[in-house]
């Protein structure tokens, strides 16, 4: 009988850029101003890469702490996944940027996925089983983005909302007695709904030109009203399986990191399982939606702060445009 592994959180890290997007700076620009952002998202400010930096760089910074952490170095990694739907181009893909800048070995996977919001939750899951089945030991799961590029500061409705950022964990194959696992993971999709949340030009079917610039079709478009409604029903669906498959309730959970993209969701999302808010990982006042980056960054800052300690459960759940939606249940 085929022998499994647990895998287990050896080390998170992440990084924002310094310049910071205000509200205020907002006022300025589009017709909107701080206490409606406020009461509408929760978002104070957002972080805004560098004229000079790539998705790649921000990532970069965030393994390195990640590295730090688990005591490991980049010879140490087997395999990278990178998440992101802003990467530093089409080809090569962000994961072998990564890889020769860290200086990996070269007999490593790397490769990005695109999932969008879910992008982090759906690259640790992919990470479990290469670590379960004993393919490889230690990998390094990235979620990084550079979004402002990709939004239209002409647009209220997106403009407000998205901000740059990175978060790295590195999963690794638990050893002996100690406790950390993942429970389980749960995956979906609907792309009968796709069209709610797209970035229309910039692939094969509609390639750059003159007529996608004047089109403003570069930048990301949302329906947000029918967006909220199903990240709600996505989210709880995908928290109630990982519940109900490991036959726990929601009080076995100590935290719950859910995607950042509005405060009035998450609250909904918490609300719906009578789940305490202060249990809540949230910090989408300080950061905005970072898509891929948002739930390893508040994973990782709720790690560093001193929130999240070894042998919590922790239930991590995303959405995301395609669309996408996730939840990983895991003992940290």
């Amino acid at each position: 009988m085929a022998q499994f592994y647990r895998a287990r959180i050896s080390g998170t890290g992440s990084y924002l850029p310094e310049k910071l997007l205000t509200n205020y700076d907002l006022e300025k620009m589009v017709e909107t101003n701080h206490d409606w952002i406020v009461e509408r998202t929760g978002i104070h400010h957002r972080h805004i890469a560098s004229e000079n930096q790539a998705t790649s760089d921000l990532a970069f910074e965030a393994t390195q702490k990640a590295l730090q952490a688990a005591n490991l170095e980049p010879k140490d990694i087997d395999a990278i996944i990178f998440a992101t739907v802003s990467p530093d181009q089409v080809m090569p893909n962000t994961a072998c940027v990564l890889q020769h800048r860290l200086g990996c070995r070269h007999d490593i996977m790397a490769l990005d996925i695109s999932a969008a919001c879910s992008g982090f939750v759906y690259g640790i899951s992919i990470a479990n089983e290469f670590i379960k089945t004993g393919v490889y030991k230690n990998i390094l799961v990235i979620g990084a983005e550079i979004l402002h590029r990709l939004v239209n500061y002409k647009e209220r409705d997106t403009c407000i909302l998205f901000g740059d950022g990175a978060g790295a964990c590195i999963l690794s194959r638990a050893e002996g007695d100690e406790p950390s696992k993942i429970y389980s993971h749960h995956l979906g999709a609907d792309g009968s709904i796709g069209d709610l949340f797209v970035l229309p030009a910039g692939g094969s079917k509609v390639p750059f030109s003159q007529k996608v610039l004047d089109n403003n079709l570069q930048y990301v478009k949302m329906k947000g009203r029918e967006i909220f409604k199903n990240a709600v029903r996505s989210m709880t669906d995908v928290c109630e399986l990982a519940l109900k498959t490991n036959n726990m309730t929601i009080d076995d959970v100590h935290w719950l990191i859910p995607h950042q993209a509005n405060i009035r969701i998450l609250e909904s999302v918490a609300k719906h399982f009578e789940f305490p808010l202060e249990k809540v990982i949230i910090n989408i006042a300080t950061m905005g939606n970072t898509s891929a980056a948002t739930v390893i960054v508040a994973l990782d800052e709720a790690i560093r702060d001193g929130r999240i300690q070894r042998g919590q459960n922790l239930l991590l759940t995303a959405f995301g445009a395609g669309l996408t939606m996730g939840s990983v249940l895991l003992k940290y």
